[in-house]
């Protein structure tokens, strides 16, 4: 569970050091690397963009991406543990979404950032 933390300004103004004292405690350190793994997968980045445009069935993404629904199921297990994807039941089916803005505004940010 991650700990409530207040967000503060990292980016380096003009010869100016970060103080030790602004640095977030280890375990929320922990909790950022951890989260940050979750993105080092390709079939998981896929699926997180094939999920920015609408909520979809396991066996949807999975056509999307050309990957089989078992490894689908496996990578939406990850997502859904690192709080990026969350689901809803209708009847049979199970509809993954995006979790909230925070995970598009990630893989946007990103994208721009590598496209520079």
């Amino acid at each position: 569970m991650v700990a409530e933390y207040e967000l503060i300004d990292v980016a380096p103004e003009e010869n100016d050091a970060q103080s030790i004292d602004q640095m977030p405690d280890e375990e929320l350190l922990y909790e950022l690397a951890d989260l940050f793994k979750v993105f080092g997968d390709t079939t998981r980045i896929k699926i997180l963009y094939a999920l920015m445009d609408k909520d979809l069935r396991v066996q949807d993404i999975a056509d999307l991406i050309g990957a089989t629904q078992s490894a689908v199921s496996h990578q939406l297990r990850t997502l859904k543990q690192a709080r990026l994807v969350k689901f809803q039941r209708e009847g049979k089916n199970v509809i993954y979404s995006l979790s909230d803005d925070h995970v598009y505004t990630m893989l946007a940010q990103g994208m721009t950032h590598i496209c520079e």
